[in-house]
């Protein structure tokens, strides 16, 4: 069998349709992550795993990135970091062995979105378990493990807005919308002006796994140089407030445009 080049497969693994996206893909994906996937692309092809088995692969990484954070020390925070990554990872691969063996199903779509709902709730869950000390403490000691449960409701709540979307549109007829940053700005030129100023404060991507694992590695860092064993609970008395604001304010960014009428 002859060797796939990988000049050969990203030219059908990542075509432009996919790494020009507006919205989709991940900042790290453009950086380094899609320089990096079809090396191990190349070898799943080589496997029998299905592209829904990567899914997978990347669901379990997601999951895990959050129990990490139950582990104690430095150790704990940089495995979630580097967990992070790879399920970043495995979410470029498993597109990409789809796209080069032409399977496609709606189950890789419901898999995929179940991965990053499950992983960004479970590490802010799990921060909250962190910061109450558990299991070294009991729970009822600390309202740390509360407020992170209420901060993976927040996020989850604030990812399914944008599926709420697609499925209003679905209901009435519509169809999805297109990759076009017009259909997201709102009507009114104060909303307007207020959204290009958030762009300068992009607070609602510190809700992704990669970002909240770097934000955890930093406040756990400055803890350790300044002392301060409390840091994970100001980063979580920091984040609560700021996932309410991202929730409003999504909330209120998609009924100030024009995503639930375009054409």
């Amino acid at each position: 069998m002859q060797r796939i080049s990988i000049s050969e497969l990203r030219e059908i693994s990542q075509p432009a349709s996919i790494t020009g996206r507006t919205n989709a893909e991940h900042w790290t994906a453009d950086l380094y992550l899609r320089k990096i996937s079809p090396y191990l692309t190349r070898l799943l092809i080589s496997t029998r795993i299905s592209p829904n088995g990567v899914t997978w692969l990347m669901i379990v990484t997601g999951i895990s990135t959050g129990l990490a954070l139950l582990i104690p020390g430095y150790k704990g925070i940089l495995l979630a970091l580097f967990l992070s990554q790879l399920q970043m990872l495995w979410d470029c691969c498993d597109g990409e062995l789809a796209r080069w063996k032409k399977k496609f199903s709606p189950a890789g779509i419901f898999l995929d979105t179940i991965g990053h709902y499950s992983a960004e709730a479970t590490i802010v869950l799990m921060l909250g378990l962190r910061a109450a000390n558990w299991p070294a403490d009991p729970l009822n000691e600390s309202n740390y493990p509360f407020f992170g449960a209420l901060i993976a409701i927040i996020v989850i709540l604030n990812k399914v807005l944008n599926d709420a979307v697609h499925v209003a549109k679905f209901f009435t007829g519509g169809t999805r919308n297109k990759d076009d940053r017009e259909i997201g700005k709102p009507k009114s030129s104060l909303l307007s002006n207020v959204r290009s100023v958030a762009r300068f404060f992009p607070l609602h991507r510190i809700f992704h796994s990669v970002e909240m694992t770097i934000v955890i590695s930093l406040a756990s860092a400055i803890g350790y140089l300044t002392n301060q064993d409390n840091s994970l609970q100001l980063l979580i008395n920091w984040v609560l407030p700021v996932s309410i604001i991202v929730l409003v304010g999504h909330l209120i960014a998609i009924l100030s445009s024009r995503k639930l009428n375009a054409a």
